[in-house]
């Protein structure tokens, strides 16, 4: 699907952006970060400066201790002020502006959550087992939510009120799909639209191995074992 942009995105928008070593790619991410939103850079232990360098470009910096990919985002949600929060990859394969149109759709209430679907461009961008893992996943989010989602990437934007209220326990690379199971399961509205995918910058702490790969597999696997929670209000913005 394409996301069509119907009136200008609000501003005072906040970008969360999970950072674990990504100081060559810093530069080029945050200087995509559109004007009027606010970057969060959460670092979970850089070594290489990269708080430093997220600083000196302007963005928030935020440390979480605890390791994790999990850990980052919901400490970067928590750390979040503005009405709607985005979501995104510090290590230069997303494109943080294509966030405009899933902020419209949030802020004009067509969509609860909004998620970008991976579309690989160039060699080495998504390598064969990683892609192979996330169709396992999506297959079994489609088997236990009913949701037609074809990726579970980092790509995303939603209210941050209602995803606090998700009460998210994750802390690790389950994290994003325990976003879209528990948002199924209170019956928001979630939709998917195609986003390019690059090559990242540097090395992948995750799906870059065989292992690494299946290890969130095995998180994401867990995720969707969990018992639904009750359902207390329908929609994320109704």
């Amino acid at each position: 699907m394409k996301a069509v942009t119907t009136s200008p995105p609000p501003s005072g928008v906040d970008v969360v952006l999970p950072c674990l070593n990504e100081a060559e790619a810093l530069p080029w991410v945050l200087a995509r970060i559109p004007a009027g939103w606010r970057a969060l850079v959460v670092d979970n232990g850089s070594t290489d400066g990269s708080a430093d360098v997220a600083r000196s470009l302007g963005a928030h910096v935020i440390h979480e201790p605890r390791r994790g990919f999990g850990a980052a985002c919901h400490a970067g949600l928590t750390a979040a002020t503005a009405d709607i929060v985005c979501f995104c990859d510090c290590d230069a394969s997303l494109d943080p502006s294509l966030l405009v149109p899933f902020v419209t759709e949030v802020a004009d209430g067509r969509s609860d959550l909004v998620l970008g679907r991976r579309r690989p461009q160039g060699r080495g961008a998504w390598p064969a087992h990683a892609r192979a893992g996330n169709l396992a996943l999506a297959r079994m989010v489609r088997r236990r939510t009913g949701l037609r989602l074809h990726d579970l990437g980092p790509l995303r934007a939603a209210r941050r009120e209602p995803l606090l209220a998700l009460g998210l326990t994750d802390r690790r690379s389950g994290y994003p799909l325990q976003m879209v199971v528990r948002a199924a399961d209170a019956g928001w509205r979630v939709t998917e639209h195609d986003v390019p995918y690059r090559p990242r910058t540097g090395a992948s702490k995750v799906t870059g191995t065989w292992r690494g790969t299946w290890q969130a597999v095995r998180d994401m696997s867990r995720v969707l074992n969990e018992t639904p929670a009750p359902v207390e209000a329908e929609g994320a913005g109704r």
